[in-house]
């Protein structure tokens, strides 16, 4: 095994851990909070984390081997079995991450309808047409025995069939990227772009009720008022900052090796070994990626992985604090932004939200 190897099998290695601790923590914390788990949002992400976890387990451990290897499984049929999970799971994955973006779209452009609109039993009708589809192209594929090990991508997964087939093939293979790949990317540009106008419009009418509270609070402590000002500015990226990079995650994990199946349709086109398992790496990643993106980090996992740990390590949370100066002057603002009329009297809610987390990250 040469240096390029070598590179790529560490490189898999770490991918193939944190993708299997991370998605397992997602599960976790669904299994833990029954909140989570009873929206709908949880149970398209506990089959993003499902379908990860298994794509991890059963499916990298044989690409890592035919890296190192250099050969397919030796058992009859194994190759075939892994070819089929791995093109159900990678569209399964790519469908989910569309319909969390759908979701998503959803939660903020109709906060006061959202539970209304998407139910979890919605939610599990999405999820079977989304496996649906997968299955259609996995079974397909396994019907027509173009299920095998690929030496170009060192993974037992879709494989260049004999001369005769290869109209059929590259027929199949343009469509299964298309919609397993073209269409949940469109999908996820057009939410990100109505979730980011919605954000914004929300943040400009954050600004106004902030500096209105400012204005009013004469006496306001000059380091509260700095760190108001500060939140008012990270508000205004945040939402931009993570609708590029699910994206960008989406667009660097899945286009590298799209266009590389893509390409070796043509009749002229070879492989390069080394270019063909990374791009099977960066698909890999995604699974890596995801709990990140779209579980790990937010404020409600964070919460809830929390109380997981203080209830292993058997503490109790610490009492609050006895600052009342601070504590009176934050009550004092919190009434005042309150009381202070809003344009939009229908997302009232949310917005008293945002600058209660704004007023509690200044103590």
């Amino acid at each position: 095994m040469g240096l390029g190897e070598t590179l790529l099998a560490g490189l898999l290695v770490m991918v193939l851990a944190v993708a299997l601790l991370s998605n397992a923590l997602v599960l976790l914390c669904c299994a833990y909070s029954s909140k989570l788990r009873t929206r709908a949002s949880g149970v398209l992400l506990v089959n993003l984390s499902l379908g990860h976890l298994l794509l991890a387990a059963l499916d990298m451990p044989f690409t890592l081997l035919g890296v190192m290897r250099g050969r397919p499984p030796s058992a009859p049929g194994a190759c075939q079995a892994i070819g089929f999970l791995d093109t159900f799971l990678a569209s399964n994955a790519a469908l989910s991450v569309a319909a969390l973006s759908a979701d998503q779209w959803l939660a903020v452009g109709f906060p006061l309808r959202y539970a209304g609109r998407l139910r979890p039993r919605d939610a599990g009708l999405l999820l079977g047409c989304a496996w649906g589809q997968s299955l259609v192209f996995s079974v397909a594929a396994l019907g027509c025995s173009w299920l095998g090990y690929s030496s170009a991508f060192a993974s037992c997964s879709l494989r260049l069939p004999p001369e005769p087939e290869r109209p059929r093939f590259a027929a199949f293979t343009a469509t299964l990227h298309a919609m397993g790949f073209a269409l949940p990317l469109a999908v996820l540009c057009l939410t990100s772009l109505r979730v980011h106008r919605v954000a914004r419009s929300h943040c400009q009418r954050m600004d106004i009720v902030t500096m209105k509270a400012l204005m009013l609070l004469a006496d306001l402590h000059p380091s509260v008022r700095q760190r108001c000002l500060i939140q008012q500015k990270r508000r205004r990226h945040r939402a931009t900052r993570k609708i590029g990079i699910s994206i960008a995650s989406f667009l660097i994990c899945f286009a590298p090796y799209v266009v590389t199946r893509l390409a070796e349709l043509v009749p002229f086109v070879t492989v390069n070994a080394h270019w063909g398992i990374l791009s099977k790496c960066l698909t890999y990643s995604k699974a890596a990626v995801d709990p990140f993106t779209y579980s790990l980090l937010r404020r409600s996992f964070r919460q809830v992985l929390a109380r997981m740990a203080r209830r292993l390590l058997k503490r109790t949370p610490r009492p609050a604090s006895t600052h009342n100066s601070s504590l009176d002057l934050a009550s004092m603002v919190q009434q005042v932004l309150k009381r202070t009329p809003h344009p939009a009297s229908t997302h009232s809610s949310s917005l008293d939200a945002e600058n209660d987390s704004c007023l509690q990250q200044t103590h």
